[in-house]
């Protein structure tokens, strides 16, 4: 498998003039390698990918490599709704060094159940490296179905799923149908007890980038069969997981970093600072866990 417990999706940390501060990636890297994170994932939804120039991927997937110097995987986000572009930044990831590729299904063109094959098949034929679906509906408006996944279980490079849908009857179906041959993923801190209950192997987690002592500790509990307090871990940090998603993601979590003096709370447009009322709440929520 890619990794088994907790990956750090983790942001992508700007200066207040929009470009990438790798001072302070290097010092995100590095905190989440002290405490444990499993796997890191670059260029995801939560590094603000599609506000990313294809250069600027390239340059964050080579430092990233470099920096974590193998000490654990290093999965690339490397999705597009234009095949021919997931393709060409997928090889690129490879060719720098990635360890494996995090691919979410086509946004806004969509396509067919039959068109998720096709798709996600030219990109796992163009490379040697394993890919990872991503199953994301709440932001591409396509849904994957079960059956599909099947399919495309099949292809050698294709060894997992991270599952975001929310749908944990959609995530069993999964199970059922793969088996061995699909490797489960939680894209939802919230269910990642859930998933691993199904027989999951872990999570691709917002929470970690601020918690990856304890989001890794939740899933190496579970898979120690611990389950009891995997499950009182979980639902311990209930609140902070909510805190997080109280405005878009990552904007939440930016935000949490930089209360934590980890990075600075800059977006790129659209995204934008989340009001103070809700600061206000992460604030108190993140003193309650002792983090500020």
């Amino acid at each position: 498998m890619i990794f088994e417990g907790s990956a750090a999706a983790v942001v992508t940390p700007m200066a207040e003039n929009g470009s990438i501060d790798f001072k302070a990636m290097g010092k995100l890297l590095e905190f989440q390698l002290e405490n444990g994170t499993d796997a890191i994932v670059v260029n995801g939804t939560t590094g603000e990918s599609s506000t990313l120039q294809d250069e600027e991927k390239y340059k964050l997937i080579e430092f990233t490599v470099k920096r974590v110097h193998g000490r654990v995987p290093v999965i690339a986000g490397a999705g597009s709704n234009n095949t021919a572009h997931a393709v060409e930044l997928s090889k690129k990831a490879q060719e720098l060094g990635a360890d494996g590729l995090l691919e979410v299904t086509p946004y806004y063109n969509k396509t067919s159940q039959k068109g998720l094959i096709a798709h996600f098949t030219a990109i796992a034929d163009s490379v040697s490296i394993p890919v990872i679906l991503y199953h994301v509906p709440s932001r591409t408006g396509m849904t994957m179905e079960p059956e599909t996944c099947k399919v495309l279980s099949q292809h050698p490079n294709i060894q997992a799923v991270k599952e975001a849908g929310s749908n944990i009857s959609h995530v069993a179906r999964i199970a059922s149908l793969c088996g061995d041959d699909l490797d489960i993923y939680s894209g939802n801190d919230d269910q990642t007890v859930p998933v691993l209950s199904l027989g999951g192997k872990g999570v691709i987690s917002v929470l970690a980038n601020i918690m990856p002592r304890e989001t890794h500790e939740m899933c190496r509990l579970f898979l120690n069969g611990k389950e009891k307090e995997s499950l009182k871990l979980q639902l311990d940090l209930l609140d902070l997981m909510n805190a997080l998603f109280l405005d878009v993601n990552p904007v939440p979590v930016k935000a949490a970093l930089s209360l934590m003096g980890m990075c600075g709370e800059n977006y790129r447009l659209p995204l934008i600072r989340m009001s103070a009322a809700d600061k206000a709440k992460l604030t108190e929520t993140m003193k309650r866990h002792a983090l500020i």
